[in-house]
């Protein structure tokens, strides 16, 4: 349990800290925002700061901080320390200068912003990838609060033969719908106030549960070895687990950063605090919105891992991947009873519906920005947004009916999650380099050089990528690290020169 504390010490500790320190190094200031310079009643609207924190907060937060943390505590407490400080120097920085920068752009969105910090050619990259991202985030947080739901809520069997799966799938995809097209004040701020007080009774409880029902949770200098669970193989074999024998053999570097993602960093986050850009009232309310909304979405992560490792411990539940969502009911019915439990479930599919509306809605408008597209009138935008829901559909429909579907799409999105981050961290560096803070590029450059490493070692091994031997894997992930460092500092000094040029002139 002492990890576990430690651990939340260190997330909201160094939340105080770097938190203020990265809005030092912006420097925030009372400018017009976009929300009032553009606001057009339909994505450019002047809100609350309460309200633009939760809206942000929601739509990060999808299923990534609950099923990796379940999945990634599996390699031991560990997980305790680099959840949060990952997350306070990588993910929360990530989120903080991403939406500012937008936010002083003029309320650009993502794509928009690498086009403007990078050159043509990864701006094309990022732009296929971005809106396979995202059109892969709108279907795994239909599938996923879909089966939960289904479930572990209505106690359906979710088996994709059956016709209460498709109903409940179908309701989300209208939700979405509605979400995506309608102006966001109309939809999404609205019921988001009833969608947080779900989700913190749900992070809350679960958080004062683990501590009332005394869960057992290890610490770091604790003995790893002792059997406490087991564990069904693919082939019905049960066998005994330890923390020790997955951390031995699980490939910590790069799996575990990898399987937790949300939690720690999202490359995903960077189009939503683009969305908020358009509805901020003024600069200085950035490190609340941006940054310690990621700060809790790691208390999230903390919170399930912790939920997670004391159900593993007690041998109420097999640590499976694909019972994951077992797990979730689990925690849930057993810390907080049959009623409690269910207003929990309620609010772990929230998060990934609150996610998947504006993924789809974030995917809307990067198309219609790439290909100047109209979007005035609800008709305009519904016509945009159908294919999108079309291709959302497919997808489903594959991972539903394929006997692995579903964990190709979770792994596929989960890689591209983290390696759009890196785009991120590009602007980020540049946007330094220009604006003459090239001496703090030391900040976007250190979690952009890990997770050049994470990405590209795990791709080149899985076989979901090129199959190569880990050790093979392991020197791309160091060259492609150093490469991206190098390329990085060298084209951000020399657009940073350019624009000192250009002022002096």
């Amino acid at each position: 349990m002492a990890t576990f504390i430690i651990g939340l010490v260190i997330l909201f500790g160094g939340a105080a800290l770097y938190g203020r320190f990265c809005e030092k190094v912006f420097g925030p200031d009372d400018r017009q925002t976009p929300a009032y310079a553009k606001q057009d009643g339909v994505d450019y609207i002047p809100m609350k700061g309460w309200r633009n924190s939760l809206i942000n907060l929601l739509n990060i937060a999808g299923t990534g901080p609950i099923l990796g943390p379940i999945q990634g505590i599996l390699f031991g407490p560990i997980a305790f320390i680099t959840i949060p400080i990952g997350n306070v120097i990588g993910g929360a920085m990530h989120d903080y200068f991403s939406g500012m920068i937008c936010l002083r752009d003029g309320g650009t969105q993502m794509p928009q912003m690498i086009k403007r910090y990078s050159n043509k050619g990864i701006f094309n990259v990022y732009n296929v990838f971005c809106c396979l991202l995202l059109l892969l985030v709108g279907a795994v947080f239909v599938y996923t609060p879909g089966d939960i739901a289904t479930t572990s809520v209505f106690g359906f069997d979710g088996k994709p033969t059956s016709v209460s799966t498709w109903i409940i799938y179908g309701v989300i995809f209208l939700y979405y719908l509605v979400a995506t097209v309608f102006p966001i004040d109309a939809i999404i701020g609205r019921i988001y106030p009833i969608f947080g007080a779900i989700l913190l009774f749900s992070a809350v409880g679960v958080f004062i549960g683990i501590f009332v029902k005394g869960y057992p949770l290890l610490n770091v200098w604790d003995d790893w070895s002792s059997p406490i669970l087991q564990l069904t193989g693919a082939d019905g074999a049960v066998k005994s687990f330890t923390y020790a024998d997955y951390f031995k053999g699980g490939h910590f570097l790069p799996i575990f950063f990898v399987t937790v993602a949300c939690g720690i960093l999202s490359g995903f986050h960077s189009t939503q605090t683009a969305i908020i850009s358009r509805t901020v009232k003024n600069e200085r309310q950035g490190r609340m919105t941006f940054y310690n909304m990621m700060i809790l979405e790691g208390f999230i992560a903390m919170v399930w891992a912790a939920g997670a490792m004391g159900v593993y411990n007690l041998a109420l539940q097999e640590p499976n991947a694909s019972l994951a969502t077992g797990t979730i009911g689990v925690v849930c019915k057993d810390i907080l009873g049959p009623v409690g439990g269910v207003i929990a479930l309620i609010g772990v599919i929230v998060l990934p519906i609150t996610s998947g509306d504006t993924a789809l809605r974030a995917l809307r408008l990067s198309l219609a920005e790439t290909f100047h597209l109209d979007q005035s009138t609800n008709g305009k935008r519904m016509r945009l947004a159908i294919p999108v829901f079309v291709l959302a559909a497919g997808i489903i429909v594959f991972a539903k009916f394929n006997k692995d579907g579903f964990n190709i799409l979770w792994r596929y999105f989960a890689w591209s999650n983290q390696t759009l981050s890196l785009f991120a961290f590009l602007c980020i560096t540049v946007w330094m380099f220009e604006n003459g803070k090239g001496k703090f590029a030391w900040m976007p450059l250190i979690p952009g050089a890990f997770y050049a490493f994470i990405c590209s070692t795990y791709i080149a091994n899985a076989h979901i990528g090129f199959n190569i031997p880990w050790t093979a894997s392991y020197i791309i992930g160091v060259v492609f690290a150093i490469a991206y460092v190098v390329a990085l500092c060298l084209y951000g000094r020399k657009r940073g020169a350019a624009v000192k040029l250009k002022m002096n002139k």
